[in-house]
This record gives structure tokens, C-alpha cells and sequence, in this order.
């Protein structure tokens, strides 16, 4: 028994990875601050694929490809067909997408169907149609065709996107990714989430966190319009008021 233990051993020993890798990864900076200057922000991912810890292997040897999917704050969406009836423009259908992204931008080191196959890709949700394939009582056509014509829109935003060059390799094993975040870009926690492949498989993933945040009298006002909605209305028509009567007094004279 214990003759045949030690010869299973050997055999799975054999069928492991000849070696393990892991990944470092980092951002340029963490937050994002939204001020009224605010015209987009240049973001800088980078990393380097090294051994795992306690391996003996002192280096690892490729070659890799990485992909990055920059992901914003998730938020509940409708989309909506409108139809032309005797004239009239009326929304006729629509589906609801629950928890769906309102920011997801792609960077990776070549073409992503060159990287791996389509399965893995929707499975980790790399391509922006995975977030159109997800179960929904609309059916599954229905929701893939809204979903494409919703990340079509957002696309044309500047808040949906893939740039299969975006990631540049400085050494076989470090990478680094340059990003604009639009001046668009809505406030949140956003995530980069980094996936290494080598031969097609997936072999090392990591998350890296970062904010978008408004500051200043930008924050003002976005905190008063959900904590002080009544408070927020006033003030704002009192404010169109003093403009409506300063723009009077200005043109008379």
C-alpha cells in the first residue's frame, strides 16, 4: 500500500506546472479627484510576472500576455427600443440590467482571441458583451440585443471600450498600460482587474482598487441633491432666480 502511495505521488508530481507564477501589480495613483477643471485623468497600470513565493525557480520564462479590465461603480440601467407610431416616437420595449457596469475599459498585449478562447473570456467577463449574456427574465436574445445596443451607446460616451494594443511589454516579464479616464467618468470605487495567460490558459489574476471622486463645491452639491433633496431644490431655484435677475439688470444697462 504504502509502495503504491509513494508511485501516485510521483505521477501527480509529474502532471503539476513545471513551474508557478504570480503577479505584482500596481496603479500610478489611487484616487482621482473631480473638480470643476476636471478634463480626465491619465492612469498607469503596471506589474511584473515573477515566481511564486518560497519556489525555487529564481525566474520565469514566458511568453505571457496580460489583459486589463478597468471596471467602474456597477449601477441599475433600462434600456429602451423606441418605435414610430402614426408619427409619434414611443418606447415600446425595454429591459433592466441589474448591478451593470458604468465604466468598462479593456487594455490587453494583443487581440483578445489571440490571448484565449471565447469561453474563458466571457467567463471572466473580459468582453464587454459578457455583461449582455447575463440571466435575465427579458430572455436571453432580448437582453443580448438591448445589452448591445446599451454598450454601443455608452461606447459612443467614451464609458465602454477595448484597445487590444493597449498593453506594452518593457521585458518578458514586465508590462505596464496607459489609460484616460474621460472626464465622464462617473464618481465610485473602480476596480483594474489584471489577468495573465500563457498558451491560452489563465495563469495568474489580480485586483487592484482605485477612487473617482468629486471634491470641493462639486461634492457640495452632489451630497445635497441626496441627502438634502428639498434643501438642493430651493437653492437652486433661488439661484436661477439671482441669475434670471442679475442677466436683466446687466442687458438694461
Amino acid at each position: 500500500m504504502i509502495r503504491l502511495l509513494v508511485c501516485i505521488a510521483i505521477l501527480l508530481a509529474g502532471m503539476l506546472p513545471a513551474q508557478a507564477e504570480r503577479l505584482i501589480s500596481g496603479i500610478s495613483n489611487d484616487t482621482v479627484q473631480i473638480t470643476s477643471s476636471f478634463d480626465g485623468e491619465r492612469m498607469t497600470f503596471f506589474g511584473t510576472i515573477a515566481p511564486e513565493a518560497g519556489a525555487e525557480q529564481r525566474y520565469v520564462e514566458g511568453p505571457y500576455q496580460v489583459v486589463i479590465v478597468v471596471l467602474g461603480p456597477t449601477q441599475d440601467r433600462v434600456a429602451r427600443k423606441k418605435t414610430n407610431n402614426f408619427g409619434i416616437w414611443l418606447n415600446t420595449e425595454q429591459v433592466e440590467f441589474k448591478r451593470f457596469p458604468s465604466y468598462f475599459h479593456v487594455l490587453s498585449s494583443k487581440r483578445l482571441l489571440e490571448i484565449t478562447d471565447i469561453a474563458t473570456l466571457n467567463q471572466n467577463f473580459i468582453l464587454p458583451e459578457s455583461h449582455a449574456m447575463v440571466p435575465n427574465q427579458a430572455g436571453f436574445m432580448k437582453t443580448l440585443n438591448f445589452g448591445r445596443e446599451l454598450i454601443r451607446l455608452m461606447s459612443g460616451e467614451g464609458l465602454f471600450g477595448v484597445q487590444e494594443s493597449g498593453v506594452q511589454f518593457m521585458s518578458d516579464n514586465f508590462y505596464q498600460a496607459q489609460l484616460i479616464l474621460p472626464s465622464s467618468a462617473p464618481p465610485g470605487p473602480y476596480i483594474a482587474q489584471t489577468y495573465v495567460f500563457k498558451n491560452g490558459a489563465l495563469i495568474a489574476r489580480k485586483s487592484d482598487g482605485f477612487a473617482v471622486r468629486k471634491i470641493g463645491f462639486e461634492r457640495f452639491l452632489a451630497l445635497s441633491s441626496t441627502q438634502q433633496p428639498l434643501l438642493y431644490g430651493l437653492a437652486c431655484v433661488v439661484l436661477a432666480l439671482f441669475t434670471g435677475w442679475l442677466g436683466g439688470v446687466l442687458f438694461r444697462r
